[in-house]
């Protein structure tokens, strides 16, 4: 017994010394630690000690562009006063071009940025049959309507980002301008069917924003997104059917989107700017040194 504890401890001894002779070989593969002018650390080290040092990438955003497409399906309803019983209408396509800056807030936080566009889409209303009456509300005859619209959002963007997924929110004002209109229903006239009337309002304007998911592709970005629009533009003149009985009505859409999106310039790494500024510290700090 008392040969087999030597024997285990002496193994031991032989194994500590080994460890600690090769990490001295390791370190002392390094070159003498020497300092330029410039104060710059220009120590070499040997490919033996870098196969020992372990490297994590750290994700360091640039300033950046994109300009994308998207395309998807929107559900269109409206918030009338007085309320209407009405259903959910999926209308399609909606399309959207985008031109987005990303920026870093002063100079240190990555997660913002503006976003500017144009997009083409649908607005619209399905009223419901009344369960107690067995009537269908009508506006103009029409127990449906669809509005084609033109649209020009300004958002402000945030983002969060890893090496391959991002992570987007945003919310701003958009414009707009109906385009055109199609209602619906028995009593519809033809001179109305596909034509606005005086009382029917055109100009378009309210409140947007929405959130999605992006898996980055660098130079190419594919976004799926969530959007929420709420109109503060009427769709017709609150009193144009009586001037002491006020109706209003605003449109509230959600889209469901997918795009594409190319970054006009690198997201990350360095850039022209970047090295520039990096050669002027440099030469800077040689000028200060003499």
């Amino acid at each position: 017994m008392r040969r087999l504890i030597i024997v285990l401890l002496s193994l031991l001894a032989v194994s500590v010394s080994l460890s600690a002779q090769d990490q001295n070989e390791v370190e002392e593969a390094l070159t003498a630690t020497s300092i330029d002018q410039a104060g710059r650390d220009t120590t070499l080290y040997s490919n033996m000690y870098l196969d020992t040092v372990k490297i994590s990438r750290k994700l360091i955003l640039n300033d950046y562009t994109l300009f994308g497409v998207q395309g998807g399906v929107s559900f269109n309803r409206m918030s009338f006063n007085p309320t209407q019983k009405q259903e959910t209408v999926m209308n399609m396509p909606y399309v959207s071009v985008s031109f987005t800056r990303y920026y870093k807030m002063f100079g240190l936080y990555p997660y913002f940025g503006f976003s500017i566009g144009l997009s083409y889409g649908q607005e619209g209303y399905k009223f419901k049959e009344d369960k107690e009456t067995g009537k269908v509300f009508t506006v103009d005859g029409a127990s449906s309507v669809r509005y084609d619209v033109v649209e020009l959002p300004f958002l402000m963007a945030g983002h969060v980002d890893t090496h391959n997924l991002k992570f987007m929110a945003n919310i701003g004002i958009y414009a707009g301008y109906r385009l055109g209109i199609e209602r619906f229903g028995t009593s519809v006239t033809d001179d109305l069917r596909y034509s606005f009337a005086d009382h029917d309002l055109r100009w378009d304007y309210g409140l947007q924003g929405g959130g999605g998911i992006g898996i980055v592709l660098d130079p190419i970005e594919i976004h799926f997104n969530g959007i929420v629009r709420y109109s503060w533009g009427e769709i017709y003149e609150p009193d144009y059917a009586s001037k002491y009985y006020y109706r209003y009505a605003y449109p509230f859409d959600i889209m469901v989107t997918a795009g594409i999106y190319f970054q006009l310039t690198k997201r990350t790494g360095r850039t022209t700017r970047s090295l520039k500024l990096e050669a002027r510290e440099i030469v800077n700090s040689e000028r200060a040194a003499k």
